[in-house]
């Protein structure tokens, strides 16, 4: 930390910025990427989490629009215009025109208002659902672009080990060949294999970086996915076991969506039911009359007069019939839709369980027996070659299978990894947030 501090004022001096520091910092971070780091990156620059979020956005605009109550309505009407002649001098007062004034307020009836903001609100809790379950989906996705760099990664690894052994075992041929220790054909044979292992390190280079690009979009950061390396090993199956326990689904984000929708079809219901009940509308008037007379000034201005009045519809042909159907039909659909919904759920548990359930076995079996017996073979094969007691072709078969094992390990490890992030992620119980 006092090397940090040292830096930043020594760079002030020079005249660089601290925003470049804090740049060097994440880059630094992605050459040694852990899976909460990756998390975090993730929840700031997914572009699909960042347009979920703008969908609860405006279910938040719909909810002020929900509360609105209906405006008034001001109109100003003038009457008895004279097509010929003149409706007098002066003032309004002095005319003959009949004016009117009239200012009106509709007034929702049948709780119609508190119904509608009880649907936006509704709404508004299952869009903040949809986008927890749209980061449970998406969280999935991240931990499987993650484990699938680090299985490249591991991949590269054994098969750089691999090359640097035939490379070694080339030169040694080719010194026992020249000093006639060995025949042309073996080493022949192990020129093919240092061959073979070019390829399948260059395929296994190309993976890592398609890996690395994957990993890099989801993160936001594909236009630095050349330095993604992760930093960490392989979760261990021993420290799992104590969690397989499922738990309610009813945690999960995308059934709580459901039966939120449910709530809200229903609060449909009953707005819809709600225009049956006959809205008023009350207004107020100011009513200029002329005079009698008609203009030429005087004390005699006509009359003035205020009124009152309201307006209700009759439903002599129409009654909301279909709105009200519908919405039921839309009620009945939610909750078809939330048993589908759990139904899914319950089936995606299952399946994610009997995956990690495999998953764990494979991974133990490799690491508990097979690997330690294809290293033992390996050994006994190089022992046995050096002393003259096995032929070059027997070595590297012995060193193929090690080599596949090892690679199969690592894919082992890799679906047990994946399995377990699509287990935490069918139950919403990830904890790398």
């Amino acid at each position: 930390m006092q090397l940090r501090h040292l830096t930043c004022v020594g760079m002030v001096l020079l005249g660089l910025s601290t925003p470049t520091i804090i740049q060097a910092a994440d880059t630094d971070d992605l050459g040694a990427l852990t899976l909460a780091k990756a998390s975090e990156l993730f929840n700031r620059n997914n572009r699909e989490v960042l347009l979920s979020k703008r969908g609860v956005d405006g279910a938040k605009a719909d909810t002020l629009t929900a509360a609105q109550r209906p405006n008034p309505t001001f109109s100003l009407n003038s009457n008895n215009f004279k097509l010929s002649g003149s409706n007098g001098d002066g003032g309004i007062n002095d005319r003959t025109l009949d004016t009117i004034a009239r200012i009106e307020q509709p007034i929702e009836r049948g709780n119609k208002r508190a119904l509608r903001m009880a649907v936006a609100d509704n709404a508004l809790q299952a869009s903040e659902l949809d986008l927890r379950d749209s980061l449970r989906q998406q969280k999935r996705s991240l931990h499987g672009a993650y484990y699938d760099l680090l299985l490249a990664q591991e991949t590269e690894r054994i098969l750089l080990e691999n090359q640097a052994l035939f490379d070694n075992m080339l030169k040694a041929a080719e010194l026992r060949l020249k000093a006639g220790d060995i025949a042309a054909t073996d080493a022949a044979r192990i020129r093919i294999d240092v061959l073979r292992a070019q390829n399948d390190l260059r395929q296994a280079r190309a993976d890592k970086e398609k890996a690395q690009v994957d990993l890099g979009y989801l993160m936001g950061k594909e236009q630095e996915a050349q330095r993604i390396i992760i930093g960490e090993t392989w979760p261990s199956t021993a420290s799992i076991l104590a969690e397989l326990n499922a738990e309610s689904l009813d945690q999960r984000p995308d059934i709580q969506a459901a039966m939120t929708r449910i709530q809200m079809a229903n609060e449909n219901r009953k707005l819809a039911q709600a225009q049956t009940v006959r809205d008023i509308t009350i207004g107020m008037q100011y009513e200029h009359y002329p005079s009698m007379g008609g203009g030429g000034g005087g004390n005699n201005n006509g009359r003035n007069t205020i009124g009152a009045g309201f307006s209700i519809p009759l439903f002599t042909g129409y009654q909301y019939q279909g709105e009200i159907a519908r919405a039921e039909v839309d009620y009945t659909t939610a909750i078809e839709a939330e048993e589908r919904i759990r139904a899914n759920a319950a089936s995606e548990v299952q399946r994610a369980r009997a995956d990690l359930d495999a998953a764990i076995e494979k991974v133990n079996r490799y690491d508990q027996n097979m690997m330690q017996e294809a290293e033992k073979t390996a050994q006994a094969a190089e022992f046995a070659y050096q002393h003259g007691a096995m032929g070059v072709t027997d070595l590297l078969d012995a060193r193929r299978v090690l080599r596949a094992l090892q690679l199969d390990a690592a894919t082992a490890h890799a679906d047990f990894a994946k399995s377990l992030a699509n287990w935490h992620a069918a139950l919403n119980s990830n904890t790398t947030e």
